[in-house]
């Protein structure tokens, strides 16, 4: 009996190509599996597909960053936490419909029984946010390793509201001369003494009411001062009704509504324009910033500035309000705006001696102005007969005189004047006139620590900042400063600003999509380091009702004339005096609770930024840029989280 061998049978083609078809589906079964576990899932960008992000293959790792946090005095050993890497929030493309995923382990219950992160965020529940004080370890999710990092610590309830530069009290104490408000200027820490703790929110913090109610009513437990209450509530600025401030809108000079107040302006010199030809203004002496808040409906963007004084809650107020304002005051140093910012600066009781040393406040005043600019001065020397406040107004008049100034309306409360178109009648004037012309070498976009000036900053021979489009065609519109703009090589700037815009524009677009930033109710905005603006453009493009504090570095180019011009805020800073963990720091002391961080940067120094984000409580997540996992830059997306001491 023969053994049964069917070689000729295995030999035949159909079994061939079964037995290869099998060999190839094993083969990238293995493949799929070996990389559907490599940690790359896609996030989709852009429209393009070159343009997508992923998680950063670095996301999962933790670094010993001890040696990174500056030690604390303090009575209790330092406390430690294991960093636990952020789990991804993984979107699908923009084209496709979400695809339910059985091993979800994260999210809200639908009514459907289904796992879902398409939900709304409410307010803080207190019982459940993350106690910060008492803990020493967190289990790291990683299975592999556990990383301990010393968490920085809660700085004393005394600091709820500090804000380095301007609580510098060693500094202050040193002042040699506080009568021109020196206190009220900027005097930041030595190196080694910057902020080197958590600023804790204060008790009882809230989630802030949405933008545009906020304008009307804050929670009172954000920021819980009732001086300005007891100090002008009669005038119609502001009174608490149990657990919240309401702001109905009035001024000491406008008890009747802002709106009324700025319609009044408007029948006064209706070339002013709110929202087309006035599209920038300063506030000085703003208050809760009421004028500014409702300025806001007519297309223009104010900026509020008070000094930090007895009222010092009153930009506190402005930023909860969701309205642009800064601490700021006028004392011997130039305000950090740049020459032609404003085309109205407003003055509605704001306590200033104007024509104090030679008017040089008010130099400053004109510094800003831009060229064909209007000054509204409200204020108890306009309209009052009594003999001191008359001898105040003819300084006034004599002053603005010599200014070149017209005075334009003089009704009610209010003076209105107008600066000059360009720089005729300074060079008419005769000669020795008082206050003389700065000198031609003289730059007046020059502000960081610059001493006020008692003389006229020239305008541009050329023109340059006189003549700005109207609002919003300014927006889009290289301006003609644009050429001013000093760089190391020669570049092509109007195209350099529109490939910015188009950058910007695509970026924007993308974050709404893949990051569905239309969700967060964006209202009050910083961008570390601004350029020519195309982010808080973009912003604007996509329908955001949000104000945007475009920060230019000083190690830079000026582009502050550039921002302006286009109808967008900004003011000047210096980010390079600090280290890595003050600047993050700082950056968690100005953001609120639930607010959030997005860092793109060279890859040397994010593993460190990523610790740094986890040391102080934030939950954050490293992604890849459209390049890959192998490019140089990588995005640093974090929340802050509401932590209690």
């Amino acid at each position: 009996m023969k053994p049964l061998i069917n070689t000729d049978f295995i030999k035949t083609p159909q079994i061939l190509k079964i037995t290869a078809f099998a060999l190839i589906s094993i083969t990238f079964f293995y493949l799929g599996k070996h990389w559907s576990n490599s940690g790359y899932q896609q996030l989709l960008f852009f429209s393009t597909p070159q343009n997508s992000i992923s998680i950063s293959p670095n996301n999962d790792k933790s670094f010993n960053i001890t040696s990174l946090i500056p030690l604390i005095q303090s009575d209790h050993p330092p406390t430690e936490q294991a960093i636990t890497p952020t789990p991804p929030s993984i979107y699908p493309p923009p084209d496709e419909s979400p695809v339910s995923d059985p091993n979800r382990t994260f999210g809200i219950i639908d009514s459907d029984g289904k796992m879902t992160d398409d939900f709304e965020v409410g307010e803080f529940d207190p019982d459940i946010a993350e106690n910060w004080g008492n803990e020493t370890e967190i289990e790291s999710a990683s299975t592999n390793f556990k990383v301990r990092v010393r968490k920085y610590e809660w700085c004393p309830g005394s600091m709820r509201e500090y804000i380095p530069c301007l609580d510098n009290v060693e500094a202050i104490k040193r002042l040699k001369l506080t009568e021109k408000g020196e206190r009220f200027e900027r005097h930041c820490p030595e190196k080694g003494k910057g902020l080197n703790c958590l600023v804790p929110p204060p008790k009882g913090y809230r989630q802030p009411i949405p933008w545009p109610r906020s304008r009307d009513e804050v929670w009172y437990s954000n920021v819980p001062h009732t001086r300005l209450v007891d100090d002008k509530g009669g005038q119609n600025w502001i009174s608490k009704e149990k657990e919240k401030f309401k702001f109905p809108g009035g001024g000491t000079q406008f008890i009747h509504g802002a709106d009324k107040y700025l319609d009044q302006i408007a029948q006064m010199v209706p070339d002013i324009t709110f929202g087309h030809h006035t599209r920038m203004i300063l506030d000085v002496g703003c208050g809760v910033a009421s004028f500014g808040a409702y300025s806001l409906s007519r297309n223009v963007m104010t900026m509020s500035i008070a000094p930090k004084d007895v009222h010092e809650n009153q930009i506190q107020f402005a930023l909860e309000r969701g309205v642009p304002a800064m601490v700021a005051a006028f004392a011997t140093h130039r305000l950090l705006y740049p020459s032609q910012a404003f085309e109205l600066i407003h003055c509605s009781r704001c306590r200033i001696n104007w024509t104090r040393d030679d008017g040089i406040l008010l130099l400053e005043v004109n510094r800003m102005l831009r060229a064909g600019g209007y000054f509204a001065w409200a204020a108890q020397p306009v309209y009052k007969h009594e003999q001191v406040l008359e001898e105040q107004w003819a300084e006034m008049l004599n002053l603005t005189t010599h200014l070149c100034w017209e005075l334009v309306k003089k009704e009610g409360y209010i003076a209105i004047w107008r600066k000059p178109l360009n720089n005729s009648c300074y060079l008419n004037r005769d000669t020795g006139a008082i206050p003389p012309l700065c000198d031609p070498d003289d730059d007046p976009d020059n502000v960081w620590y610059v001493d006020l000036k008692a003389c006229i900053s020239r305008l541009p021979e050329n023109g340059y900042g006189a003549n700005v489009p109207p609002w919003p065609s300014r927006l889009h519109t290289p301006p003609d400063r644009l050429q001013s703009i000093q760089y190391e090589s020669y570049i092509a700037r109007k195209e350099l600003l529109k490939a910015e815009n188009k950058f910007w524009s695509e970026t924007i677009a993308g974050y709404v999509r893949a990051w569905h930033w239309k969700k967060f109710k964006l209202r009050n905005v910083m961008d570390m380091k601004a350029g020519f603006g195309g982010f808080a453009a973009a912003l604007i493009d996509q329908g955001f009702d949000c104000w945007v504090l475009n920060v230019v570095p000083v190690s830079g180019s000026n582009t502050l004339p550039v921002l302006y011009d286009r109808g967008l805020l900004g003011v000047m800073h210096d980010w390079k005096r600090c280290n890595m963990s003050t600047i993050m720091l700082e950056m968690d002391r100005i953001l609120r609770p639930g607010g959030r961080v997005y860092i793109r940067d060279s890859l040397d120094v994010m593993d460190e930024l990523l610790q740094i984000a986890k040391a102080m409580g934030w939950q954050a997540t490293l992604r890849d840029t459209s390049e890959g996992p192998h490019a140089s830059y990588r995005i640093l997306t974090c929340d802050k989280r509401l932590l209690r001491p």
